[in-house]
């Protein structure tokens, strides 16, 4: 092969998988040129500077102070290169092909960002990179150094963590003696859940507090309604505390979400996401989009709580699309310039007034509101996002006597609710693989119903006219209160419960 040719490897996140990068750089004779094709974007395009100078002040020779033509490949070329990550691998594939240095470059991936003084700058979505790579049989992945932990996450691949373009060209260049350091593997450090407010802080609210916790042990979807300042957003928050403790492969999953969308916060997500947008968010940044399809709150909600706070005062086109989600837990995105799948395994908590005042049906104050802004401010909630929640919870006010009383004893801790949710969430694991609110109708078929128990349901049904859908998740909230108390069959109490839950809308 022509020695002014070389092929090393590179590649790129997505929020579900990613690419394999080719990086081909070739040299000719001609007037000075630096050119990069395969669909760059503009951050792509801007690397010929960044390297140009990074080489230069690294003690090489610059691409530009050459009277040749350089070409750099990116394959495969219909795949759109998006960001910095290739700018060390662009470096490397210069000075092997112009023969300022000497390496094998199989079964290497080398990611970074290049500063102009050499330097490599942390970049997004390391953590799947690594997952990639060692999918594809890749032995080595060269990583900026504040990235080395995060990559670290991944057995079965070497870590090198590269501070400047010099160290990793001494480290590749077999006439050098210098070796980076192989990062040790990443472990996983569970620390306590430190929220501000716990379930045991908030006064009353028993029935919400029950709620909560059968919501948390099979994974179902709360809405809240009551008058404002009764403590549904202090419930909300506090929720997230009961959640139970997530698998190692949940982890590497949900940080590698946020690795790519760049909301990581540290090494590694060790709890439970918890998003809370506002309601003036746009349809985009809640459910994904855009012209190259990227991830909105949904999906960085996965395997946590999305908190949407004054419900009804979402853009109605955010609410109606939360009906996929909700019911396959992914969200589908096809746009003329790509589609994307995106996970959306979440706990939706819905917070929200009766009404435009707050004080419909209020035994402290008077509402204001006349009935046609009442109906027109509940009808934007429709009945097909109402019946994808599972448990509706009046939230009345607090007694003023109960606030202003110091020796009120209080509720269980979240921490003592939150080790009951774990067991019984291991036990749903054990018994189907899954949480209840996963199981399928085919799933429910194996779940058998005393004759009492059927008849209680279809009777309850014909008469509160639940459809379906209505019909399957009040047995899946039965199986989980059942869970609850430990009792191997549903019985009469566990689905009176269930029903008491259902919307009264």
């Amino acid at each position: 092969m022509d020695d002014s040719f070389s092929r090393v490897y590179s590649a790129q996140p997505h929020v579900t998988d990613g690419s394999i990068i080719t990086v081909e750089v070739d040299l000719a004779r001609g007037l000075n040129a630096f050119n990069i094709v395969g669909l760059p974007d503009k951050a792509v395009e801007e690397s010929r500077d960044r390297v140009g100078s990074a080489l230069k002040n690294s003690g090489f020779t610059s691409p530009k102070h050459s009277n040749q033509k350089t070409i750099v490949s990116l394959a495969p070329a219909e795949v759109k290169k998006e960001g910095a990550f290739f700018d060390l691998p662009i470096a490397l594939g210069y000075l092997l092909s112009s023969g300022e240095i000497s390496f094998n470059p199989e079964k290497k991936i080398f990611v970074g960002e290049l500063a102009l003084n050499g330097e490599l700058q942390p970049i997004r979505g390391v953590l799947p990179l690594a997952q990639l790579a060692k999918e594809h049989h890749y032995t080595e992945i060269f990583v900026p150094s504040d990235n080395k932990e995060e990559a670290a996450l991944v057995e079965g691949i070497t870590v090198y963590g590269v501070k400047t373009l010099h160290d990793v060209v001494n480290h590749l260049n077999a006439k050098k003696d210098f070796t980076l350091v192989v990062q040790p593997i990443t472990e996983i450090v569970f620390e306590e859940k430190k929220h501000a407010i716990d379930l045991s802080d908030i006064k009353g609210q028993e029935h919400a507090k029950r709620g909560l916790e059968i919501a948390a042990a099979g994974g179902h979807n709360v809405g809240m309604y009551g008058p404002p300042g009764t403590g549904k957003t202090m419930l909300a928050r506090a929720f997230a505390k009961i959640l139970p403790r997530l698998s190692r492969d949940e982890i590497l999953e949900i940080t590698g979400i946020h690795s790519v969308a760049g909301t990581l916060d540290g090494t590694v997500v060790t709890e439970s996401p918890f998003r809370s947008p506002h309601h003036t968010s746009s349809h985009v940044s809640i459910i994904g989009g855009g012209t190259i399809p990227k991830p909105g709150e949904v999906t960085l909600a996965h395997r946590g709580v999305l908190f949407l706070d004054e419900f009804p005062e979402f853009d109605k086109r955010v609410i109606e699309s939360l009906r996929q989600p909700l019911e396959d837990k992914i969200v589908n995105i096809s746009r003329a310039r790509g589609s994307a799948r995106f996970p959306a395994n979440f706990i939706l908590i819905a917070a929200m007034n009766p009404c435009p005042c707050g004080y419909f049906g209020s035994r402290k104050k008077v509402c204001i509101c006349n009935p046609s802004a009442i109906q027109r401010y509940q009808r934007k909630v429709s009945g097909p996002i109402i019946d994808r929640i599972d448990i509706w919870l009046e939230i009345e006010h607090i007694d003023y006597e109960k606030l202003s009383d110091k020796n009120l004893p209080k509720g269980e801790t979240g921490e003592h609710i939150g080790k009951r949710v774990q067991k019984t969430r291991a036990v749903q694991e054990k018994r189907q693989g899954k949480k209840n609110s996963e199981l399928s109708a085919r799933d429910l078929e194996k779940i058998t119903l005393d004759d009492d128990v059927k008849n209680i349901l279809n009777q309850s049904a014909e008469k509160l006219s639940l459809s379906p859908r209505s019909y399957h998740r009040i047995i899946k909230l039965a199986r989980t209160i059942a869970d609850l108390e430990q009792s191997e069959k549903i019985k009469t109490p566990h689905i009176l419960e269930a029903l008491q839950y259902r919307s009264k809308a």
